[in-house]
């Protein structure tokens, strides 16, 4: 065993590990096993008594304290502290001994120091029990995941002032099963407090207690509004944007899945047995495989990654040091099949007369030589063995299957996103649907209705589109508009004023993030904790 006791200067280590402690006197310093024991006592003359407040310089005896400080050097600091017990000399004073404070360095009874105990608690409320404890450790401090919870619990609550907005909104201790209610400020957008339930009573109550509140946020729940109306009946209520056009969404979707019929097609397209569109185009040629095949598809994305990057075609062949024409090759080709030489469209004096040849082979006309006389009648330059040879490739491709419908999901989402957001083909198969749909045309319009209303703030409207979507009677969307009128004040100054319950979804989102941290085995009180403090 190695032990290396240091005798320095006493202001060294009194300024190394007493920095900022004046009543702290150093009198030996011992090294051994990563834990350097150091030796103090108080250097005060005497102390005030915590009763009385008499002053007393008269020693009764002295005891040990030991306490861990904050490590030094990857070490463990522990300090081995002298506090001698003083006599009150007061007659009425009911205190006859009291011990020496050592209120900068420590409080009574810890067997931390103070500036450990708020590195304890930093760590407690970043990354609570456990995932703290293993921090504490990698940074050599030995603490436990309930110590670090412990100094969690014993912080005060952080004291903010009654906002003027408040957003109000649940999240899931258990879900679907306990539900818990948070309150943010609209502005800051910083937590005020945590409900244990999102029931009406426990928000009337805090907002019976906490007056000043004008705006309140919330989604369409029944107990909200009405915890809202008692607790601050002078309050304006406002419905959030994101929960309406959410509902809006359920309510298309149970439309479109009453008209599901519509969505399908009434009758394929027509192709032939080669698996050709009716235009003449090409069909895709069988996945090929191998390494030429890894080679030609890795460069091909390679070069559209790098165009789409905003890089030219001849500092694309610099940087990737290849030349022109391969580039230009890659670039022209939609798909990495293309690049391949056997997938490259041959011109042939038979293409004009294709689709002739597959509009007989549709019709059932396969016979070779009446069909190349029919091509000869017309002056086609083409051969015997030219037509053999195409209606043989007629004759072996496999039938095409019409493709599957669109799904009622797919077809609220081409309803509900901005036409914008919409690709070409999703465009394309929406128009079909309506087309074929007049009741999902019409929802349609009021789908769009209400999203310009929202978007331009056009709240006062509201009971026109709802008259609108009535008069309609379309499933789902009629309950949704009538289910409004029973919070057409809250809905209509949600689609009115800029205020919304953004920043409360925000903070259910950390408080995901901090369930997390716990496991799903905190309580509510270690979790209202942990979410107010953050």
């Amino acid at each position: 065993m190695t032990v290396l006791v240091m005798q320095a200067d006493a202001s060294f280590w009194d300024s190394l590990v007493f920095d900022g402690i004046d009543d702290i006197d150093v009198e030996t310093v011992t090294a051994a096993f990563g834990t350097v024991d150091v030796v103090a006592r108080g250097r005060a003359a005497g102390a005030a008594c915590p009763d009385c407040g008499r002053f007393s310089g008269r020693v009764h005896d002295s005891y040990q304290r030991r306490l861990k400080d904050l490590p030094l050097g990857g070490q463990s600091i522990v300090i081995q502290l002298t506090v001698r017990r003083f006599i009150c000399g007061a007659g009425n004073c009911p205190r006859r001994t009291f011990a020496e404070p050592f209120a900068r360095l420590t409080t009574p009874y810890a067997r931390f120091t103070t500036r450990l105990n708020h590195a304890l608690e930093r760590v407690g409320v970043a990354l609570a029990g456990r995932a703290g404890a293993r921090l504490a450790g990698q940074l050599g401090i030995s603490a436990g995941r309930m110590t670090l919870l412990r100094r969690v619990m014993a912080l005060p609550d952080p004291l903010f002032s009654t906002p003027r907005v408040l957003g109000v909104d649940d999240f899931a201790i258990r879900r679907g099963q306990t539900y818990s209610t948070v309150l943010t400020c609209g502005d800051t957008h910083r937590v005020v407090d945590v409900l244990p339930t999102r029931e009406s009573g426990p928000l009337a109550a805090w907002l019976t207690t906490h007056p000043g509140v004008e705006i309140i946020c919330r989604d369409r729940a029944g107990a909200y509004a009405e915890g809202a109306r008692l607790g601050a009946p002078d309050a304006l209520q406002v419905a959030d944007r994101f929960h309406l056009w959410q509902g809006l969404g359920r309510a298309v979707e149970i439309c479109v899945a009453a008209h599901r019929e519509c969505l399908r097609a009434p009758a394929p397209l027509k192709t032939t047995s080669a698996g050709s569109p009716p235009d003449g185009s090409k069909p895709a040629n069988r996945e090929p495989v191998g390494r030429r095949a890894e080679r030609k598809k890795a460069a091909h994305a390679l070069v559209h990654e790098l165009l789409a990057q905003g890089h030219s075609r001849r500092a694309i062949a610099r940087h990737l040091g290849w030349g022109l024409n391969t580039v230009l090759r890659y670039a022209r080709a939609a798909h990495w099949q293309d690049t391949l030489r056997e997938n490259r469209p041959r011109p042939s004096r038979l293409d004009p007369y294709k689709p002739y040849l597959e509009e007989r082979f549709a019709a059932g006309c396969s016979n070779v030589t009446l069909l190349h006389r029919e091509l000869l009648a017309e002056n086609a330059p083409v051969t015997y063995q030219m037509v053999r040879a195409y209606i043989a490739t007629l004759r072996a491709a496999p039938p095409q299957a019409p493709p599957p419908p669109p799904t009622v999901r797919q077809v609220t989402g081409w309803l509900t996103r901005h036409p914008t957001a919409l690709s070409e083909e999703d465009r394309a198969a929406l128009k079909g649907v309506l087309a074929r749909c007049p009741e999902l045309d019409a929802a349609a319009g009021h789908v769009r209705d209400f999203g310009e209303m929202m978007a331009h703030r056009l709240g006062p409207t509201l009971p026109a589109w709802i008259d609108a979507v009535d008069g309609s009677q379309l499933p789902g969307l009629t309950n949704f508009a009538l289910h409004l009128l029973r919070d057409l004040d809250a809905v209509t100054a949600g689609l009115t004023l800029h205020w919304s319950s953004g920043g409360t979804e925000g903070a259910v989102n950390r408080i995901k993030k901090i369930k997390r941290q716990l496991y799903g085995r905190a309580g509510f009180e270690l979790l209202r904790k942990m979410i107010l403090l953050q």
